[in-house]
């Protein structure tokens, strides 16, 4: 039985080191470093920063799925939202009339990206966005978040969380279908009383 040499564990940890140092020139997967901005890691689909408002069509005015339930406002921890609802209802890209937000702001100075207000909106309005780069050169510009700048379609949706919003999707088809069902069939038995 032969003693073992002193210093194994050193040199056997010194040659995976040196292996590590190596394989990082040669092969690209194990790059850990980026010349930002210039280079950009994609983002992951479950990463989240900000929240943004999902809007259908091709008009963000009408299209917004937000109908101004404040639910979202009222379950903000940190209370960064802001929302002043429409006293009329306006025609949506469908043209039914719903209840819109006249004033929807998020103050991003403040929010924490808890994902809170996408878990309790009932309309799927508000989602958390991916974009991370939201500084300027001046403190006060940018920190409060307009309803024009919260806006983005459907599409940017399914860009930057294809999962989620084909879940999202499907499930409100899926509502739509079953709301026109019910209202074909209560128009066949008045048409069939009257």
């Amino acid at each position: 039985m032969s003693a073992p040499l002193l210093g194994q564990g050193i040199i056997k940890g010194l040659v995976e080191t040196a292996r590590n140092f190596v394989g990082s020139y040669v092969e690209k997967d194990r790059l850990t470093t980026v010349q930002y901005p210039e280079e950009r890691v994609p983002q992951k689909e479950a990463a989240r920063n900000f929240p943004f408002l999902v809007y259908d069509g091709e008009d963000w005015e009408k299209g917004l799925r937000c109908v101004a339930c404040c639910i979202c406002e009222k379950e903000c921890p940190p209370q960064c939202i802001y929302i002043v609802k429409d006293t009329a209802r306006k025609p949506d890209y469908l043209g039914k009339l719903q209840f819109q937000p006249k004033v929807f702001d998020i103050d991003t100075s403040v929010c924490m990206s808890c994902q809170i207000c996408v878990e309790v909106c009932p309309f799927d309005a508000i989602k958390m966005d991916v974009e991370y780069e939201l500084s300027t050169g001046n403190r006060f510009d940018g920190l409060l978040q307009r309803k024009a700048q919260l806006a983005k379609p459907n599409q940017y949706f399914h860009k930057i969380h294809p999962a989620e919003a084909a879940e999202v999707d499907g499930r409100l088809d899926a509502e739509k279908a079953k709301a026109e069902a019910k209202a074909k069939a209560a128009a066949a038995a008045k048409a069939a009383a009257g």
